[in-house]
């Protein structure tokens, strides 16, 4: 039996990387009979200024960068070099864009402790031609150790702010699972603990196609029954999308969580995805432009996600199963007017 304390590390330090770090600094604090208290955080080295993000966040406990105005407890340690911020860790929070896993592993191969686990907060999952992996699959293999999964309606800034909100575990050791809802479950941050790891990550990726549909309908100015029902369609094609291709891996229930129904309907409202969608419409300028005008030149995933759905459903011939991601993808790649948002699906 493992009775030492939890040794917990962060990979990843953008806007939700920094949200959830204050959680984990704050609950490793609070249950300091299960976890060590130190928690070191893998910051991408950038200069702001004249200085190091991570010297700004070891001095001022902030990360002026990607979480302006919130104070990061002072038992988070920015560390840029992703070896020695992993080294011995029991418990990894993986939180980096999904296009650094594969090099982020890779360096990290060897340095863990015996027994790690890691958990994944990166939604989505990787959609090519020949089939998905899940982000989780692919931690797993590289470092040889169990991944489960975090996602819910958990826009970062408000998570930031302490305005409550519910996000849902998947995880298929519950053992694990309750362990990782200590880590991150707070009165503000409530965690539920279910064994669909597919569906939790699943539900993340595919969440965010729809909110690109949404944003579209809003920057046409149509209301909101029209994006009710986008969601509720966008919904259904994410549960055929789970059950046709992963089958009974994939749980109905899975769908009622946080990060299903819920996480959809924020991001539909909220989110950079219906925002960035908004202003294509609006503006007319490419999604290129638009992600760093509005977004610092971070990349939207629900395009992303759009175009490699496309693929692996062309692949398969079954793109007209799927009316509402098709049109996404049309809309956003191929020309077709914004108005084909309500006329296709």
């Amino acid at each position: 039996m493992h009775t030492s304390l939890e040794k917990v590390c962060i990979i990843g330090s953008g806007n939700w990387g920094s949200a959830i770090a204050k959680i984990v600094g704050q609950n490793t604090a609070r249950h300091s009979d299960v976890f060590e208290t130190q928690v070191r955080q893998w910051v991408f080295e950038e200069m702001i200024g004249d200085q190091k993000l991570t010297d700004i966040i070891n001095q001022q406990h902030e990360n002026v960068k990607y979480l302006k105005g919130i104070p990061l407890p002072t038992n988070i340690i920015a560390v840029p070099d992703v070896v020695e911020a992993c080294r011995g860790a029991d418990l990894v929070v993986f939180v980096v864009p999904h296009q650094f896993i594969h090099g982020v592993c890779e360096k990290m191969k060897g340095h863990l402790a015996p027994n790690a686990r890691a958990i994944s907060l990166i939604k989505g999952l990787e959609i090519t031609a020949d089939g998905t992996r899940l982000f989780s699959e692919e931690i797993s293999r590289i470092l040889d150790i169990p991944c489960a999964a975090l996602s819910g309606a958990n826009i970062a800034n408000e998570v930031a702010l302490e305005k409550f909100c519910e996000s849902t575990i998947g995880c298929v050791n519950i053992a694990d699972g309750l362990l990782f809802k200590q880590l991150f479950d707070t009165p503000y941050f409530r965690i539920n603990v279910i064994q669909d790891h597919v569906g939790v990550q699943l539900c993340g990726a595919l969440k965010n196609v729809v909110a690109v549909g949404a944003g579209l309908s809003d920057g046409l100015g149509y209301g909101s029954n029209t994006k009710a029902a986008i969601i509720r369609l966008g919904l259904m094609e994410m549960r055929k999308f789970g059950q046709t291709f992963f089958g009974e891996a994939v749980k109905t229930e899975t769908f009622f969580e946080s990060c299903g129904a819920a996480d959809l309907i924020t991001t539909c409202n909220g989110g950079r995805n219906r925002k960035v969608a908004e202003a294509f419409v609006k503006t007319g300028k490419p999604i290129e432009q638009l992600e760093t005008e509005l977004l610092n030149g971070q990349k939207l995933q629900g395009t992303l996600t759009a175009q490699e759905v496309n693929e692996f459903l062309k692949a398969r011939g079954m793109q007209k199963e799927f009316p509402l991601f098709n049109t996404v993808y049309r809309i956003i790649y191929e020309g077709v007017s914004p108005k084909a948002i309500t006329m296709d699906i």
